[in-house]
């Protein structure tokens, strides 16, 4: 008689988590809903899309998707290199800021060692120091900003081996000019890392993304090809630091992780430089139009160097939650941050024109609905 069947034996740390996704797509809910958003404006991609160099670079590259794809990411890599003015070992390609973030956290982070972060700030990053038995400590935000000299103190008192910090800052769209953080890398404690997400940066107005020596080891920068370059669907991002921090990644990396196709888009789309002025500039006109949107409907929208604006809803976090509700009963796809205060807001991404037209037909019937309770 054949043994019975025993179930895969989780570690202690997985079997002790919830199986969970950070993000809820809109193709969840729209499978849920049985129909599609007339509006996509809630996940902080590019609207106007890729450059047409990117796409006729993928669609060539995929007539030879047989091949395996450079595993040393090499051209790419130099071509990275050279748009920042930095020597190719500073560099490293990996699956979106996402999949860095948790290699990061899986080559530093040790079960019940501390990480220090924002109360309300990027989950997956929190995701991924609960996959690798870290301790998460937070501290809040200061008039709806991450707080640099509050997150350094607290690496500091926890002793914490990383302290993560988006500027611009996502969910809130706000940011620090250089300067500070700057000094915010000055105060990093010794054996302290300071990962500087920047995956808004191009947005930002001129003053806001440091000057930083690659070589130095207290920072790590992670820049995407998800926003400005309209590629979100390819997974690639970069880090720039330390070239010893950078090798250390081939200890752990998936070296087939960037395929061929995404190689080839990333590697058009950074050289193509035209593209990206011309996507801050519809991206600016879509902020101005959100703001008027909400002007118009009473409310204010948080100033914002991203490709999206924070629209403040004037009440609490429930009352938010409802406007979000009916804004995606009437077919609009919009998102919110998940902890008070900063959930009064709900989180607009810069649509097409005919997206945005959406959103002003139907703003003020959310709104009442909401307040109905």
């Amino acid at each position: 008689m054949p043994a019975p069947f025993t179930a895969a034996r989780f570690t202690d740390l997985v079997d002790s988590l919830p199986a969970t996704v950070p993000f809820v797509g809109p193709e969840t809910q729209e499978r849920a809903r049985g129909r599609t958003f007339r509006a996509r404006i809630g996940a902080n991609e590019n609207a106007f899309g890729p450059s047409p160099d990117a796409v006729a670079a993928m669609r060539a590259a995929a007539a030879e998707a047989w091949k395996y794809c450079d595993p040393e990411n090499h051209d790419l890599r130099h071509a990275i290199a050279a748009a920042h003015g930095v020597a190719p070992e500073h560099v490293f390609v990996g699956e979106g800021i996402d999949g860095i973030l948790g290699l990061v956290v899986r080559m530093l982070i040790g079960p019940g060692q501390p990480v220090v972060s924002s109360l309300g700030a990027y989950p997956t990053f929190n995701f991924h120091v609960a996959g690798f038995g870290g301790r998460l400590v937070t501290v809040p935000y200061r008039d709806d900003r991450e707080d640099p000299e509050a997150l350094i103190a607290a690496a500091r008192h926890e002793s914490a081996s990383l302290v993560y910090i988006a500027n611009p800052d996502n969910p809130m769209g706000t940011w620090w000019p250089a300067a500070d953080i700057v000094r915010m890398v000055d105060a990093v404690p010794d054996g302290t890392l300071l990962l500087l997400d920047e995956a808004y940066a191009e947005f930002a107005p001129d003053g806001v993304a440091p000057d930083l020596d690659p070589s130095d080891p207290r920072v790590l920068r992670l820049r995407t090809f998800s926003k400005v370059h309209g590629l979100a669907g390819i997974r690639v991002g970069y880090a720039i630091g330390a070239a010893p921090l950078i090798r250390s990644f081939d200890k752990v990396r998936n070296h087939f992780g960037i395929s061929r196709i995404s190689q080839a888009g990333a590697l058009a789309a950074i050289r193509d430089s035209d593209h990206v002025v011309r996507v801050r500039r519809e991206v600016v006109k879509a902020r101005t139009r959100i703001g008027a949107i909400a002007q118009a409907n009473g409310l204010v929208t948080l100033p914002s160097a991203t490709n999206f604006g924070a629209v403040d809803c004037g009440r609490d976090g429930a009352y938010a939650r409802r406007v979000l509700q009916a804004l995606v009963a009437r077919d609009v796809f919009v998102r919110m941050p998940g902890v008070a205060p900063l959930d009064r807001c709900i989180r607009i991404g810069c649509g097409r024109p005919e997206e945005l037209d959406i959103l002003a037909e139907e703003f003020a019937a959310a709104l009442a609905e909401a307040a109905a309770g």
